[in-house]
């Protein structure tokens, strides 16, 4: 089964760097886009970027210029540099493969002061 493991979230403060990572177990990872989302107090899950096997990245646009992800397929491991970051990025950190049902990871908390 595969499993996500989210980590190196914090507390930072406004206009700080994070980098969070997100291992996967299973031989899926370096054939399958992977994403990162993120679910702030009170709402609903969203989508924050996403990388392609080959390495071709979307954001969306409230992270656009200061968000970046990345992989490293030999490690299953992908990651999200987060710089200047806002408070109103502080939200639980997801990642998972988008469109799946495998379960989601604990997230990692990011908590960003103002």
């Amino acid at each position: 089964q595969v499993q996500l493991v989210e980590s190196g979230g914090g507390l930072v403060q406004a206009g700080g760097s994070l980098r969070l990572s997100c291992v996967a177990s299973g031989s899926i990872f370096s054939s399958n886009v992977m994403g990162w989302y993120r679910q702030a107090p009170g709402k609903q899950r969203e989508w924050v970027a996403r990388i392609t096997p080959s390495g071709r990245t979307t954001y969306a646009d409230s992270v656009k210029g200061r968000f970046t992800i990345s992989r490293d397929n030999a490690r299953n491991t992908a990651y999200l540099r987060m710089d200047s970051l806002k408070s109103e990025d502080t939200a639980v950190y997801y990642c998972n493969y988008p469109f799946s049902q495998i379960p989601w990871g604990q997230g990692t908390q990011v908590t960003v002061s103002s």
